[in-house]
Parts: C-alpha cells; structure tokens; sequence
C-alpha cells in the first residue's frame, strides 16, 4: 500500500522565499557582527582608530535603513561618540560630529541619547568656534536635536540660542538657515521660563526674510520669529529702526503663504496695539491696506481677525466695531481726504478703491504664476 507523503514538495516560489530569507537573515549577522566591532573599535582603540571608526560609521549609517540607525544607538557607540567633542584634535570632533549628525537624522531616540550622554554642552563650545566647518555642524546639530521635544529644555536652557543669533549675523547661507530652524524650534519651548531671543536678532531675521521667497517654509520660521520678537519693546524699535523692516512685513502678507501671514500680519498688529500713535503712520506709510483687506478673505481664521482688528486701528477714529463694506469706505475716505482734501475726497476714494481691488487682483495673479512656475533657486532654500 502506498503511503501519502507527509509534506508537499517545495515549489520553486517556496524554495525563492526561503532563499531570501536565509540572505537576509545572514546580511542582519554580519550587519551586527560589523556594529559590534565599530562599537569595541570605538571604546578600546587608538585615538586615530577612533575617528576612522566614527567615519566609517557615518558612511554605514548613511547608506542603511532606521532600523540600522536604531541598532547602531543601541549598542553603546554614542557615548564614546559625544566624549570625542571634546578631543584636542579637531579632526576627532569632526569625525564624531557628522556620525552623530547621521545618527540623529529621523531617529528621536537617538536624538535623546546623546543629549542624555552629555553632547550639549560641548556642541555649545563649538558653536563659538572661528572655525567655519566646525561651527556649521554643530548648528545643524543643534537643530536636529531640538527637533525632538524632551530635548528642548535642555537646549534652551543651555545659552544655544545667543550664539545661534551671532551665526544669523556672520554665518554662511546654510548656517543661518539651520540657525533660524533651531531658533524657530526651541521657540516652542514652553517649559523655559526666559526668552529665546532678544531684539539682537530682528536685523538679520528681517534681511533673511527679505532674500527668502515669502510663501516658503524658511519665511514661516522667520516671521513666526518675528511676531515673538514684537512683543518686547526692543523688538518692536529693532523692527522699526531696521532698513525695510515694517515693509519687508507688509510684502510677507501680500505674497506669504497662509502660515507667514498669519505671523506677519500678528507682528504689525503687536506694533500698533502697543502705541497706535507710533506705528500707525509708519505702517499705512507702507502701503499696508491693500494686502490687509484681502487678507480679510483669503487667510487662516486667525490671520483674518488680525487683518480687521488691525484695519480698525488703522482708521482715523478706530472703533469697537468690525470690519464692513461702510467701515471699508471710510477708512478709503480718510486716506483720500488727507491726500487730496475734503472737496475731493469721494472722488480720490472711489479711484484708491479701484486700485486696491485690481491691485489685490494682480497681487493674487503674481502669488499664483510664482508658485506655480518658479523653478529660479534662492539664495534661501524654500524649505
């Protein structure tokens, strides 16, 4: 009699499977077997070793998956790592830098661990150095880990932030950029009790925002910058006494994205709310009313508020009501009256009310082809 076999013979897509199986189960080994001779590498060897060792972790690192990048924190190389930032040997600092710096990339625990093995303060001693390369990477560095937010604390507290705003002045393109994102990052910081700027930082931060196109992430970091700064006196005579400062904020609420408007159009608001009499002329000087009244209508719930509260104080004789079409005319008549005189007023009025609505026409034309067909690089990255 004949018997039935136990098992099925292997197909060709089974035998596949298993094959593949068995590669990457044998690739997992010998990746592990190679992140455990970094990590002793790192521990017991040579000063020299050491940093070929954080330089071919970076490399490894940087071409693999997360999960290498988790494996690699856990298995003990970012202690020693952080202990070279305070090498003699600045080639060791660097070394450690960048394989910290890939470490950190997309991995919040990882961004943990090295604050919890010290690397703050010794980042901070970097970002005082005159040497360019050394003090670029420890901005980026700083911004990649207050990314993660049980490290903010820390960072704030640690005096980054002073030094971040001298790179905002003297630093290249890329490292104002990172500085302004850990700026912006450390910003949101709730548990830091004292400021994360002062009004030092409102010039560079106003020629940033200047070079940057104002629909851009970059801008909304800027201008959200910005509005915090306006609500210290300092900031609010740094906004005014830099050069284009008032206008730089009211071309960010013509042409921003919705997110930067909403955080110009709140600093100009600050402004005025804190001595009308001031900031009134200066920022109707700019031209601010056309790009206020659209913003009445295209922006965020919140920007919207500010544009009519705004518009209110804006008026000749501010009141308690919201903006309307009649609240709208008025404001247009004061202006005409004061160019043009009582007797001509209604006529100048009906002109400027033409001008706004095609102006804010060709505004909203010029916002939409921007972005839309823009492919010329900035000087300041978009993102």
């Amino acid at each position: 009699m004949r018997h039935e076999e136990e098992n099925p013979p292997e197909t060709s897509s089974t035998t596949s499977t298993a094959t593949a199986d068995q590669e990457e189960e044998s690739w997992n080994q010998r990746k592990q077997a190679l992140i455990e001779e970094l990590c002793e590498k790192l521990m017991s060897g040579d000063l020299q070793t050491k940093i070929e060792t954080a330089r071919h972790i970076r490399k490894v690192v940087k071409k693999s998956s997360l999960k290498t990048r988790s494996k690699f924190g856990a298995s003990g190389v970012i202690q020693p790592l952080v202990l070279m930032l305070v090498s003699p040997c600045l080639d060791a600092r660097e070394a450690s830098l960048l394989a910290l710096l890939n470490l950190a990339v997309r991995n919040e625990r990882n961004k943990v661990k090295i604050v919890t093995a010290g690397a703050i303060p010794p980042l901070v001693d970097l970002l005082k150095f005159q040497n360019g390369t050394l003090r670029e990477l420890a901005t980026a560095a700083i911004l990649t880990l207050s990314a993660a937010a049980p490290n903010k604390p820390a960072i704030a507290a640690s005096g980054a932030a002073p030094l971040l705003v001298q790179i905002l002045h003297s630093g290249s393109v890329q490292g104002r950029v990172d500085a302004v994102t850990a700026l912006h990052y450390l910003s949101t910081c709730t548990e830091n009790s004292a400021p994360i700027l002062d009004a030092t930082a409102v010039p560079p931060l106003i020629n940033l925002l200047k070079e940057c196109k104002k629909y851009s992430k970059f801008a909304e970091k800027s201008t959200a910058l910005l509005e915090i700064l306006s609500n210290s006196e300092e900031g609010r005579i740094a906004i005014t006494n830099s050069v284009g400062g008032i206008l730089t904020l009211v071309e960010t609420v013509e042409d921003g994205s919705l997110i930067s408007m909403q955080h110009a159009v709140g600093a100009l608001l600050t402004l005025c709310q804190s001595s009308r009499d001031k900031y009134r002329e200066l920022i109707l000087k700019e031209g601010a009313i056309p790009g206020l009244l659209r913003l009445t209508a295209e922006g965020t719930f919140e920007a919207q508020e500010r544009a009519r509260t705004l518009l209110d104080l804006l008026r000749d004789t501010p009141q308690e009501k919201r903006l309307s079409s009649s609240v709208l005319e008025k404001i247009v008549y004061d202006l005409a009256a004061r160019v043009d005189g009582a007797d001509k007023a209604a006529e100048t009025a009906k002109r400027l009310l033409q001008d706004m609505v095609q102006r804010s026409m060709e505004l909203s034309m010029t916002r939409i082809q921007r972005r839309a067909t823009s492919s010329t690089p900035s000087k300041i990255p978009s993102s």
